[in-house]
């Protein structure tokens, strides 16, 4: 029976992610969403669970509220990298989530790099 496209989803997400644990043990994590609308990026200390720094384009601030194009994940990257800085963080695991590292993430990605954070 053909899985559909969820289901698809979910299990790439957890195929990256828990190769991505095993790898990366002891660095916070940066998980990224992307949306029909938005896009959003959390940086996540797996070990006490809690968030530490978080950039989305539903932020007034940013100016890019509702878009989801290259140019709003390049701002969103570079303001994940100054909050992260800000935070004391200076390198994290880039985590793709089930989405392909293509167009918007792949820029989120490095633009987050340029901005000095070390992915």
């Amino acid at each position: 029976m053909a899985l559909s496209k969820r289901e698809l989803f979910q299990k790439r997400r957890l195929r990256v992610r828990n190769k991505l644990r095993k790898v990366n043990a002891g660095r916070v994590r940066l998980s990224v969403h992307r949306s029909n609308k938005n896009i959003s990026v959390q940086l996540i200390d797996d070990v006490q669970g809690v968030t530490l720094a978080a950039a989305s384009t539903l932020e007034k601030d940013l100016g890019c509220v509702g878009k989801n194009n290259i140019e709003a994940a390049q701002k969103v990257g570079a303001a994940i990298a100054e909050r992260a800085k800000k935070a004391g963080i200076e390198e994290a695991y880039f985590d793709r989530g089930g989405f392909l590292y293509h167009g918007k993430v792949k820029a989120l990605a490095d633009a987050a790099r340029e901005a000095g954070l070390k992915i």
